[in-house]
């Protein structure tokens, strides 16, 4: 039994933005964000509308596109490196049959819903996790720069193509509209 005050075990619980009891092993396209830590410009610049990227976002660039090679059932979507965060569309898409039963088709799946130190293969948080995590490694030991990310990430389960074609819009025309963005820093 925890005898601390709601202040103090609440102080230092993280809220997650997932759906609660949502898979987020579903086929499907998700929006993701990623800001850097302390919302910090260390991506490079914007100027007239264009985005000018560094070394570390030239390496930001370089893994999320190697995604699908480490997960297989994933495509990447318009994606948009800003100064201090990143859009992305990730989808999910149909896994490989692995057999039938009866004449259905079954899927070799493990179990989705994910917990602490029990990482669902696949998903939308280890996918973001683990590509976080590469960065992370590459970009100390080949730039020295140890802090990249937030906590947290940004993610929105996209329903309908209406939906899709709209975010891709407004993830292309970020570096547009960087002086109106959420994330924008003078």
């Amino acid at each position: 039994m925890d005898n601390r005050s709601p202040e103090i075990t609440n102080r230092f619980h993280c809220r997650t933005t997932r759906m609660q009891g949502f898979d987020y092993t579903v086929p499907r396209a998700y929006f993701v964000t990623v800001v850097t830590a302390n919302r910090a410009c260390i991506f490079g610049t914007i100027v007239d509308g264009a985005v000018y990227l560094n070394d570390l976002s030239n390496l930001v660039q370089k893994l999320w596109e190697e995604i699908p090679d480490h997960f297989p059932n994933v495509e990447i979507d318009p994606y948009m490196i800003m100064p201090n965060h990143m859009h992305g569309i990730i989808t999910i898409i149909e896994p490989e049959c692995r057999g039938t039963i009866s004449g259905m088709r079954q899927h070799d799946c493990a179990p989705t819903k994910e917990a602490f130190g029990k990482p669902v293969s696949g998903s939308i948080p280890t996918i973001v996790r683990t590509y976080k995590a590469a960065v992370t490694r590459l970009a100390k030991r080949e730039l020295g720069i140890m802090h990249i990310w937030q906590r947290n990430y940004y993610e929105h389960i996209i329903r309908n193509q209406s939906e899709l074609d709209d975010i891709a819009l407004y993830i292309l025309a970020n570096p547009s509209n960087w002086i109106d963005d959420p994330e924008y820093i003078s």
